[in-house]
């Protein structure tokens, strides 16, 4: 369970990250790409940071994946230099893609078309895990 303090530094580190990539994203003139930090959970001892990056479209994930991991201490870099009042260390940062837009659509598909188990309640006692 996260203490208030890792919730209120994973929530300043979001907002920081998300002003960083978007603006690396505007600075170099990508357009169709939105970047967003759905996540950050940091450790107890404050040292590793998990950042999650939602990427839209998501067919691109993987790509841009790549390109921020590639580029992972220059924006470590410039993290620490806007929460440097407010943090003695930045965390190590590692990133992840957020599937869950994904997931989201998914269930929505499933729910639209043939095998909705509210229509076929039938389809329930497949799922059951034994």
């Amino acid at each position: 369970m996260e203490t208030n303090r890792q919730k209120k530094i994973g929530t300043l580190l979001q907002k920081d990250l998300v002003d960083i990539l978007q603006g690396e994203v505007r600075k170099n003139g990508i357009s169709n790409l939105i970047i967003s930090i759905s996540k950050v959970n940091v450790t107890s001892d404050l040292s590793i940071a998990k950042v999650y990056i939602s990427v839209f479209p998501s067919e691109r994930g993987g790509e841009i994946l790549a390109a921020v991991r590639s580029n992972t201490p220059l924006i470590k870099h410039d993290l620490s230099q806007r929460v440097k009042m407010q943090l003695r260390k930045v965390p190590n940062l590692i990133f992840y893609i957020d599937d869950s837009l994904d997931q989201i659509e998914k269930i929505d598909q499933e729910l639209k078309g043939e095998n909705n188990p509210i229509k076929n309640p039938e389809l329930l006692d497949k799922r059951k895990k034994s």
